[in-house]
């Protein structure tokens, strides 16, 4: 078993990720779509990502990005928040 990655590096990618495809996570935790266990399993699930070297390579190159990499085990999460985001605007 792979050692965890730094909390600290995993949340800021984790917020990156957020940022690129235009995930709002702090309004999805506002209004109760993302609780506080399912954020924090977010960064979790990044700890333990095999792609999660890669990953600040992609971000650099993706400021802006319709979708996560397929290869982000987080990437059903961030597709839901995101769905549940443009249903309220």
């Amino acid at each position: 078993m792979r050692p965890l990655g730094s909390l600290m590096h995993h949340l800021r990618l984790v917020m990156r990720m957020a940022k690129s495809t235009g995930t709002d996570l702090v309004d999805a935790y506002d209004d109760g779509r993302l609780s506080q266990d399912e954020w924090a399993h977010m960064v979790q699930t990044c700890r333990g990502c095999q792609w999660s070297e890669r990953c600040p390579g992609w971000l650099d190159e993706h400021e802006i990005a319709a979708t996560v990499p397929a290869t982000c085990p987080n990437r059903a999460r961030f597709a839901a928040l995101k769905a549940g985001q443009e249903m309220r605007q």
